[in-house]
């Protein structure tokens, strides 16, 4: 078993004892303050591609607050938004993100967005949460300016935020200011959160199981937002609300959107 299969399957197990604990309903005031954020968009991979407009489209459609997508860079640096440096896993074509032109890329891999073609749709109306993915194209400066003219019409923090698994990655995304800023843990936790709050970002983002309470309220302490991921059942959804996280990160957006949409018309209900 591959280490991404054994991966899949821990969480799985993790996600599936969680779906058998109860837990108590959110208050009014967590449901409203929920910001749901669909990972990748709202896809399955069959007949709707990770990180594509018909994914987001999908994401808006519900209701979700915002969507998380990652950037990449082709060989003339154009940014593109796809997670994998090779399109063999999601698109079945075997291409180097890095080692092929934005032209070639869109004749060939015609479904990946580039990084203006999702700002200009869905900036100012879903919440961006846009992931640097790192490379050894260089040319940082270019690179910075290029976002930096992509994101112009909007303001960083109130409309979009950036994340990366290595602060390195996060230096094209100065000019939008350190609190625009996310730094997220895949396992390493503690050297993150201390990492995260020794470069005074915005947030720090993990997994909901390893977000202890401990560091919760060290981050909360320090002004710092928090993101959880991957809630895909209605009584971990349930717990993250309690918890009072800032961004719920997950595969299960639209699903997790029509609940809190449901308990929210509930409690209308209740109260006349």
């Amino acid at each position: 078993m591959s280490l991404r299969a054994a991966a899949l399957l821990a969480q799985a197990v993790v996600d599936f004892c969680f779906m058998l604990l109860p837990r108590s309903r959110p208050s009014v005031t967590a449901l409203e303050k929920c910001r749901l954020v669909s990972h990748r968009g709202e896809h399955d991979n069959r007949g709707r591609k990770e990180n594509t407009l018909a994914a987001f489209d999908t994401a808006a459609a519900a209701g979700v607050w915002g969507i998380e997508f990652d950037v990449r860079w082709s060989r003339d640096l154009c940014p593109l938004v796809i997670h994998d440096p090779n399109a063999k896993r999601v698109f079945g074509v075997d291409a180097d993100i890095a080692a092929l032109d934005a032209a070639e890329l869109r004749r060939r891999l015609p479904d990946i967005p580039r990084l203006e073609e999702v700002v200009a749709a869905y900036g100012g109306r879903l919440h961006l949460m846009v992931e640097l993915k790192p490379d050894n194209l260089g040319q940082t400066r270019a690179k910075a300016e290029r976002l930096a003219g992509i994101f112009a019409g909007l303001e960083a923090g109130r409309d979009f935020h950036f994340l990366a698994l290595a602060s390195e990655s996060l230096t094209t995304a100065e000019f939008a200011g350190p609190e625009a800023c996310l730094l997220v843990a895949e396992t390493d936790v503690a050297s993150q959160s201390r990492r995260a709050l020794e470069s005074g970002y915005g947030g720090f983002c993990a997994h909901y199981l390893l977000l202890g309470p401990k560091l919760l309220a060290r981050h909360q302490e320090r002004g710092q937002q928090l993101g959880t991921g991957f809630p895909a059942s209605r009584f971990c959804f349930y717990r993250e609300l309690n918890r009072g996280v800032d961004w719920i990160f997950t595969n299960r957006a639209c699903r997790l959107a029509a609940i809190r949409a449901r308990l929210l018309e509930q409690a209308r209900r209740e109260t006349g």
